[in-house]
Order: structure tokens, then C-alpha cells, then sequence
């Protein structure tokens, strides 16, 4: 099984901005991003989490909201998924430590930043001022 001490091997290697907050639990940025993404090893899974947006108060535009999300997790999303927790929208991937390579969690990682910037200017028509 993949150590905690090996995770952070991996986001040494990827050479991405981080900072361990607690044991086995990190705050990954990237200079181009707004928001953090937060990588938490809890064995026997590595879970990956960023708060992406509040969904808005409008009935009507968070439909739209939620649908568009549906659609994003359907078409464009190669690793994790769009959801809800509570009233904020949230972007997780969940990975097993038993044979994670670095390979896995980069391709993992890369594909939410991806994410969080292809998908900002569509995602932000959703947002209440």
C-alpha cells in the first residue's frame, strides 16, 4: 500500500505548490488557480476535494446549474466528478492506495486543474453576484 510519506514523494515530483496542514493531509496550488485542492490520504483511499462555487439561490439558475454539471461529468471530465455538498458545488476524484502510482494521482490531479479552468467561464454564468 501506498504510505502517506510516498504522497508526498509524488506531489514533490509533480512540482506543484503544497503545504501539509495536517499529517496526510495537503493543500495542493497551482500559481494559475483560484482555488486550492485539497488531498487527504485516509487509507485505504486517497481523496481528492476542491470547493469550486456556491450554488446560487435561484431555483431556476441553480437547475441550470445542476444540469450543466450533469452534463460536465458525462462529456468532459476524465478523472473525478463534479457534485454537491450542501450548498457548495465540489470537484472529487477518489483513488485506492493499494496500487497508486504517481502516474495515476498526476494524471488525477492534472485533469482537476484542467477542469477548474476549461470550465470557470461556464461555470461562472451560475454565479450570484
Amino acid at each position: 500500500m501506498v504510505t502517506r510519506e510516498d504522497i508526498e514523494g509524488y506531489l514533490l515530483r509533480m512540482e506543484l505548490p503544497f503545504q501539509e496542514v495536517e499529517e496526510g493531509l495537503w493543500v495542493v496550488g497551482d500559481e494559475q488557480e483560484t482555488a486550492s485542492v485539497v488531498v487527504n490520504y485516509t487509507p485505504p483511499l486517497l481523496l481528492i476535494r476542491v470547493e469550486v462555487m456556491e450554488t446560487p439561490d435561484d431555483e431556476e439558475l441553480a437547475a441550470g446549474l445542476h444540469r450543466e454539471l450533469l452534463e460536465l461529468n458525462a462529456n468532459d471530465l476524465v478523472h473525478g466528478a463534479y457534485g454537491l455538498d450542501g450548498t457548495e458545488v465540489v470537484l472529487t476524484d477518489t483513488l485506492q492506495l493499494t496500487d497508486l502510482d504517481f502516474s495515476e494521482l498526476q494524471a488525477s490531479l492534472e485533469s482537476i486543474f484542467l477542469a477548474l479552468r476549461a470550465h470557470y467561464e461556464t461555470l461562472a454564468r451560475f454565479r450570484t453576484p
